[in-house]
């Protein structure tokens, strides 16, 4: 069986990328992938999507130089969503972070900053 064959994207013809620091297990970023990012990861072994505001691929890293050796790919049960387990080459945050997920949200709806301390408030 080949991923393709497997995998459900959706009707824009995206399916969704969580992506995984390899070594730790912390969750770093999502992102969505298209075929063409897709095929691009599976064959560069670097994470590439399909970005939703410019309407173009992304290959992560590409102008930072943080990018994101891929080191496994899963799918879920349904096969609608993907997880990279990667090796992350510099921050995976725009922000700079370590992680997108900097922010911790309390019980009672408080958020506080909870990542390297580089992101703005």
């Amino acid at each position: 069986m080949k991923l393709n064959d497997l995998i459900k994207f959706d009707d824009k013809g995206l399916i969704v990328a969580v992506i995984q620091h390899a070594e730790t297990g912390q969750v770093l970023m999502v992102g969505y992938m298209n075929e063409e990012s897709l095929a691009i990861t599976l064959r560069e072994k670097k994470a590439c999507f399909w970005s939703r505001s410019r309407q173009e691929l992304w290959l992560k890293g590409e102008t930072s130089g943080n990018l994101l050796g891929v080191q496994e790919i899963r799918t879920d049960c349904d096969a609608d969503a993907l997880v990279l387990k990667c090796i992350p080459v510099g921050p995976t945050c725009h922000t700079n972070e370590t992680s997108c997920f900097y922010r911790l949200v309390d019980f009672d709806g408080t958020v506080t900053l909870a990542g390297d301390g580089v992101a703005p408030e």
